[in-house]
C-alpha cells in the first residue's frame, strides 16, 4: 500500500463524512470527494504529460485543497515539491504565481489566474485507478526526496504512536505546509476529521475547539504548552508529526 493509498483507504467507509474543514474558507472536503478529486486529477495530470518521477511545484496554502493537489501528483507518479519557485514539469497554485520565479511547462490553479489553467480542467478524463507501487513522491526543495514506502511506513508508525481514532476531531493549528499536511494525512488514515485553523491564538484555539467539538489539537510548541491542562483536549506538539522524518 502506497502513501496516497493509505490516506484514501478510509474513503469507502467514511464516504460523505467530513475529512478536512477549512476555517478560513468554510470549505468542507468529504472522504469521498477527496478520493474522487485525487484520482481524477491524477488522470488529468497524466493526460497533460506528467510522467513517473516528474517534479510538480505545489504552492497551495494549508486547507482542503493542499492534500488534493499533493496526493494527485503522488498518485500520478510525480513528485510534489512544496515550493513557490524553481524548475519542474508543472506547477499547481492556489490563485497566483510568479512567472519569473518558475520554469515549468504548465501551471494549474484552483482559482482563475493569469497564465494558468484551472485545476478543474484536470478532472475531465475519468479516474486513474492505480497509483505507483513505489518511487519518490514528496519533497520540500526538489533535492531531498521522500519516497512512497518511507512515507507510508512513517505514517503507520505515527498513527501507532499518536493514536487518532475515527471519532476524533483534530484541530490543526499548524502553519508550516508539510507539518499541516502530515496532520491531515494522519487524521485521514484513521478516518477522523481535521479542522484547519490558521495561526489561532490560545483563546482562538479554545473557542474553535469548543465550537467544532475537537478532541485533539496539534499546535506549535509555545501554543501547545499553553493549551496543556485542558480537560477535554489532547495536545500534540507539531514537531511530533515530522520528527521521525528527520525534520
Amino acid at each position: 500500500m502506497t502513501w496516497t493509498e493509505l490516506v484514501m483507504a478510509a474513503a469507502p467507509i467514511q464516504g460523505d463524512q467530513p475529512a478536512v474543514s477549512d476555517v478560513r474558507t468554510g470549505e468542507v472536503l468529504s472522504y469521498a470527494a477527496f478520493a474522487r478529486r485525487v484520482t481524477r486529477a491524477a488522470a488529468g495530470l497524466r493526460a497533460k504529460g506528467l510522467r513517473y518521477g516528474d517534479h510538480v511545484l505545489v504552492n497551495v496554502p494549508l486547507g482542503a485543497t493542499l492534500p488534493v493537489a499533493v496526493h494527485a501528483v503522488a498518485w500520478a507518479g510525480g513528485v510534489a515539491v512544496l515550493a513557490a519557485s524553481g524548475a519542474a514539469r508543472m506547477m499547481i497554485a492556489q490563485d497566483h504565481f510568479d512567472p519569473a520565479g518558475v520554469k515549468v511547462d504548465q501551471v494549474f490553479s484552483f482559482r482563475p489566474t493569469p497564465g494558468a489553467r484551472l485545476f478543474s480542467e484536470l478532472m475531465t478524463d475519468g479516474a486513474l485507478e492505480f497509483g505507483p507501487l513505489a518511487g519518490p513522491a514528496l519533497s520540500l526543495d526538489g533535492r531531498r526526496l521522500f519516497d512512497n514506502s518511507e512515507l507510508t511506513t512513517d505514517l503507520r508508525n505515527l498513527a501507532t504512536r499518536l493514536v487518532i481514532g475515527k471519532d476524533d476531531i483534530v484541530l490543526s493549528a499548524v502553519s508550516e505546509p508539510l507539518r499541516g499536511l502530515r496532520v491531515i494525512d494522519l487524521a485521514m488514515t484513521s478516518g477522523a476529521e481535521v479542522v484547519v485553523a490558521h495561526e489561532p491564538s490560545v483563546i482562538g484555539c479554545r473557542v474553535l475547539a469548543q465550537e467544532r467539538g475537537a478532541t485533539v489539537v496539534v499546535a506549535p510548541y509555545e501554543l501547545a504548552r499553553r493549551l496543556l491542562g485542558d480537560p477535554v483536549l489532547r495536545v500534540v506538539d507539531e514537531r511530533a508529526v515530522v520528527s521521525s522524518l528527520g525534520l
